[in-house]
């Protein structure tokens, strides 16, 4: 991938789009094939993105967008309007209000979730699938997820329980809210500066009001998903045929083998495992990122 610096790029290009009928605020940049970018956290929006993933908007037409309730689209949002359901319709909304047949749909973390919950409702619209330090697929790995958490950082994790029983965390409050996270994502991002660059980037523009609803619809959709005990996507994905890379790193808090079982359960897919990384890898390895995004986008013979 080329990595011009974002200045040297062109200039985004910013609007909200009526859908479902909500605003969602959108940030596009870039020529060439649009990838629409699905944001994590759940309870985060797209900034956290910026500036690293602007770097691919040399090849690709990127196409940001704040979720339902969080970021620019959490005006007028009440959290009992999102849910699993909401949020696929408002990605099919955003690919029918750019006019587009079919998309490449990229998900980080959560944002892997909601990418294969759309692609298993909507294989046709789909392209091509990428899944980013994905998030687990099934209840199972999650549970996974979760006790590996338990057994490799339970110092971290009784600082971050503490941490929520704070009234000042409760009502919202940034600082607060920066250091639950800056406990949460350092045992997944070794480098002091990466950690705080992803800190700063977390709730740019939020007040405690928006970090309270963006928790509150967190809340509502890990509900709706991980923790329903027979949530398990694995055989939905078992079933697609899109070209898919699922690009993963060797220290990702979300252990390995649920990346593999994704993996292995779309017939084709492509897993890259990133040496020296963690959970944010277009920020920590962005060449190495950038150069199997190109080279899956651009190959033009997957089926072999």
């Amino acid at each position: 991938m080329h990595t011009n610096s974002p200045s040297d790029q062109l200039a985004p290009r910013e609007g909200y789009a009526q859908v479902n009928g909500v605003r969602l605020y959108y940030r596009e940049i870039g020529p060439g094939q649009p990838i629409i970018v699905l944001h994590g956290g759940p309870d985060f929006d797209h900034n956290y993105f910026l500036p690293e993933m602007d770097r691919l908007s040399t090849s690709f037409r990127l196409i940001y967008y704040d979720q339902r309730g969080r970021g620019k689209s959490g005006r007028n949002i009440r959290p009992e309007w999102v849910s699993i359901n909401s949020e696929i319709e408002d990605l099919e909304g955003l690919r029918e209000y750019f006019q587009l047949d079919s998309i490449a749909v990229l998900g980080h973390s959560w944002g892997g979730l909601l990418a294969m919950e759309y692609t298993t409702r909507h294989p046709n619209r789909v392209s091509h699938l990428i899944l980013m330090n994905t998030a687990p697929a099934s209840h199972d790995d999650f549970m996974l997820f979760r006790q590996e958490r338990r057994s490799t950082v339970p110092g971290d994790l009784e600082k971050m329980k503490a941490l929520l029983s704070t009234a000042k965390y409760q009502e919202g409050d940034l600082e607060m809210d920066a250091e639950y996270y800056r406990i949460h994502f350092r045992a997944t991002i070794r480098q002091p500066e990466h950690l705080e660059s992803v800190i700063k980037s977390l709730r740019v523009g939020m007040t405690p009001e928006g970090i309270r609803k963006a928790r509150a619809i967190e809340d509502r959709l890990y509900e709706q998903t991980w923790l329903l005990s027979d949530y398990n996507l694995l055989p939905k994905l078992n079933r697609l045929t899109i070209p898919t890379l699922v690009i993963h790193g060797a220290y990702d808090f979300v252990p390995m083998t649920c990346a593999a079982h994704i993996a292995q359960a779309i017939p084709g897919a492509r897993l890259v495992v990133l040496r020296e990384c963690g959970h944010f890898s277009f920020l920590e390895r962005p060449d190495e990122v950038g150069k199997e995004i190109v080279s899956f986008m651009t190959y033009d013979d997957h089926q072999t």
